[in-house]
């Protein structure tokens, strides 16, 4: 489990993204929760409806046809096979234990679930808020909301059933590509839960942490109805969320989430997939095209003292840089370096790298501003740093 040490990097991503309409965010100059009521009022205006697609069919306005443009695997730094992606089977670093092919067909190892059996079988749409949570006073346009319903294997879908995220301790079930369910830490910067939660690979945590805030805003006004129509017996997530309109999240949950986004940046499948749920249903998520909304909003994370150890004690020199190459210095053995560019994309990755004396060093860096994550023993620090 990665744990984070360092957020300054994140917080000064504040700028926004290709194919945001001009001006669309013109009106968001608040700050705290009356920016998030500015955020609704954007990002509610323009949603359109475009339906769930009904039982086996494939209709030009569902999620399944959505899904063709908004979870392909094209270009955005994995396999580039054109697959679905999945955020329960997608190894990031590797082969995938299987694939899913976007198409009309339904039922067993074809595509889009009619029913399945075990992992592979077939994907489904999960609300990420699980519809049982907001279905007594929900709108179609929650059950629909591209923004919020992912296309992820049956079985572990149905595995997560309607738990919260959070950081398990102890697995009961572990899917194939290493998201699990099970007894939550109630450690660290998850301190203060301790039932049973679903937690994601490390490579989209970001992700979820940031559908929630956007759940969060879009539905703002309807967050203390959804909360008092059920009990966390009878949907567990519910245990995610305090029953305000404006801080939303109960304390535990909220701290995951702010943790997470911080810990995972803003990539380029997000990006990609922002930009095509907008051509779909007429709404963006602005905590992808602005991840500044996000510390503005709700602040940022508390780290427990646990959560300062390997990685608390690194130097990177110079910075700025003027021979395009940098140096980490760092007693800490390093499992893997990241070079990631403002826009989330990974420019370098290098698994295992070798240090001298305590040392390790990246050059021929092009120009720019960028993100340099280093991960080492499941815990990860993110740095600025800029190369002239």
């Amino acid at each position: 489990m990665k744990k984070f040490y360092s957020i300054i990097a994140i917080l000064i991503a504040s700028i926004g993204y290709a194919q945001i309409p001009a001006g669309y965010y013109n009106a968001a100059t608040g700050t705290g929760y009356p920016l998030k009521t500015q955020l609704k009022s954007i990002i509610t205006a323009g949603h359109v409806d475009k339906g769930y697609g009904s039982g086996s069919s494939q209709t030009n306005n569902g999620l399944w046809s959505a899904y063709g443009t908004t979870d392909r695997d094209n270009g955005i730094g994995y396999e580039n096979d054109n697959t679905i992606v999945d955020i329960y089977s997608e190894n990031p670093t590797g082969v995938d234990p299987y694939n899913f092919n976007f198409n009309t067909t339904v039922g067993l190892n074809a595509g889009q679930c009619g029913t399945y059996s075990g992992e592979g079988d077939c994907y489904n749409r999960e609300h990420l808020i699980p519809q049982s949570y907001f279905d007594n006073i929900g709108t179609a346009f929650m059950k629909h909301d591209v923004q919020h319903v992912y296309p992820t294997d049956g079985k572990v879908n149905g595995m997560r059933n309607n738990y919260g995220f959070g950081k398990v301790s102890t697995a009961s079930y572990t899917s194939q590509n290493g998201s699990k369910l099970g007894t939550a830490s109630n450690s660290g910067y998850a301190v203060g839960y301790s039932g049973i939660v679903f937690e994601p690979i490390d490579e989209f945590k970001g992700d979820i942490a940031r559908v929630f805030f956007y759940f969060a805003t879009r539905y703002e006004d309807q967050m203390d109805d959804f909360y008092g129509s059920v009990t966390d017996a009878q949907v567990p997530c519910r245990v995610m969320f305090d029953g305000s309109i404006n801080k939303v999240f109960s304390p535990t949950f909220l701290n995951i989430l702010l943790t997470w986004n911080a810990q995972d940046p803003v990539s380029t499948k997000e990006i990609v997939r922002n930009n095509a749920a907008y051509v779909h249903q007429g709404n963006r998520n602005p905590y992808i095209d602005n991840n500044a909304y996000v510390t503005a909003i709700w602040g940022s994370p508390t780290l427990a003292v646990e959560d300062f150890d390997l990685l608390s004690n690194i130097n990177i020199y110079p910075n700025p840089a003027n021979d395009h190459r940098v140096n980490i210095e760092t007693l800490a053995e390093l499992d893997e370096i990241q070079l990631i560019s403002v826009n989330g994309q990974v420019m370098q990755q290098i698994n295992q790298p070798k240090a001298n004396q305590n040392v390790y060093t990246l050059e021929n860096l092009p120009e720019g501003f960028y993100f340099l994550k280093l991960n080492s023993d499941n815990q990860t620090i993110v740095k600025k740093i800029v190369i002239n």
